[in-house]
């Protein structure tokens, strides 16, 4: 992909180049043998503190000494360094990032990982990038020309990372248009262009986000090599790979029309467990119509568990668990009973034919379904003045 760098000039330092001041966010998770190194390699990289204001937030999720780490270190440092330790890793690593950004005051931020991988000497070029482009969003890429993914332990890692990319970059291709490693966790942004608010993060792949929800007008990118981690272990498991798809599926379902596609999509899947059910129950002697009633809550209980983790998984919080469940139920076993009457209105009083009648059903209760279960199971509680 083409490099989005202008040329510099090579008489233009950062210090005359940025006016402002940078926030630096490190999401941590049991990373206390790289402390020292980081903040070392961070001194000998940013600018006089007097040219170029920086403060370094740790957002801190760690079971060891970590916070214990950053404070001991953070005394013999010329830039502010603090701590913010959560007892509770809501949203992971992406909802750490979030929780920097909302006590971050200044012009820019910088989301970097503390295990060296993340080159602490292009902090400044990063940002520097963003001014001399007039970019809202910088991104150390691995994929353009100077770049190398060469860190990155094994071809199967390698090949995961690949594959993620181009699944993003499929999804959303025009938010990512300009963005030729949306995986990448090392880039600056300016403050004024992300609301804390509006970001729903899902794991560690909080750039996605960022670029899906808040639509950076200009991107620019800068090249990097990399890394070896320098102490520790990778925190890429399986797991973080599920949240990675859940997280995909949440955004690509953030408008109405999508989030319906979807409802359909995941309704239509539901028809397998429900024929499962209905030929073990049959073949245990069960009648066929008790047997297709008790089949049906399997593929609604299905339906309900992809709904919950893909779709709506923002909108859980408002309502129990089992009054989530069990208001979808009813509804979902309501469509069985409205549709037989929906079909003998179309064939008696339209006149259509069985099939075209069916069909028609079908979609109606479809879209009403989709609209009752957005309006009564996942939408706020209306509160009371």
């Amino acid at each position: 992909m083409r490099s989005l760098r202008a040329p510099i000039d090579p008489d233009l330092t950062l210090a005359q180049a940025v006016t402002g001041s940078v926030t630096l966010i490190i999401p941590t998770f049991n990373e206390a043998g790289n402390i020292h190194e980081l903040l070392r390699r961070l001194a000998d990289a940013l600018p006089d503190p007097e040219q170029l204001p920086c403060e370094v937030l740790f957002v801190d999720d760690s079971t060891d000494d970590t916070p214990a780490v950053i404070e001991k270190a953070a005394a013999d440092h010329p830039f502010p360094v603090s701590v913010l330790h959560r007892e509770t890793a809501a949203g992971g690593l992406g909802g750490a990032v979030v929780e920097g950004i909302g006590r971050a005051d200044t012009d820019w931020i910088v989301v970097m990982d503390a295990d060296l991988q993340h080159p602490p000497h292009l902090v400044p070029e990063l940002v520097g990038e963003g001014i001399r482009t007039g970019a809202d969003l910088v991104v150390a890429s691995r994929y353009i020309s100077g770049g190398s993914r060469a860190g990155l332990a094994g071809s199967y890692r390698i090949a995961v990372s690949r594959a993620a990319t181009w699944l993003a970059k499929g999804l959303f291709p025009r938010a990512l248009g300009g963005i030729s490693d949306p995986m990448s966790g090392f880039f600056a942004m300016r403050r004024r262009v992300v609301t804390a608010e509006t970001l729903k993060p899902l794991g560690y792949k909080i750039l996605l986000e960022l670029a899906v929800r808040c639509r950076p007008r200009k991107v620019a990118e800068v090249p990097f090599v990399f890394q070896d981690r320098y102490s520790g272990e990778s925190k890429s498991t399986a797991r973080e790979g599920l949240r990675f798809l859940a997280h995909l599926a949440s955004l690509r379902s953030a408008t109405p029309l999508a989030r319906m596609i979807g409802f359909g999509l995941i309704g239509l899947s539901g028809f397998v467990p429900n024929l499962a059910g209905l030929w073990l129950l049959t073949h245990a002697g069960m009648h066929y119509l008790p047997a297709e009633i008790v089949a049906n809550q399997a593929g609604v209980l299905w339906n309900f568990l992809l709904i919950e983790t893909l779709l709506f998984r923002d909108r859980r919080r408002h309502r129990h668990w089992a009054d989530r469940i069990g208001r979808f139920a009813l509804l979902a076993n309501a469509d069985l009973l409205l549709r037989l009457p929906l079909i003998a209105l179309f064939v008696t009083r339209f006149g259509a034919g069985a099939l075209p009648a069916t069909a028609l059903a079908l979609v109606t209760t479809f879209v009403l379904r989709f609209a009752a279960t957005e309006a009564l199971v996942y939408l706020p509680r209306r509160t009371r003045s």
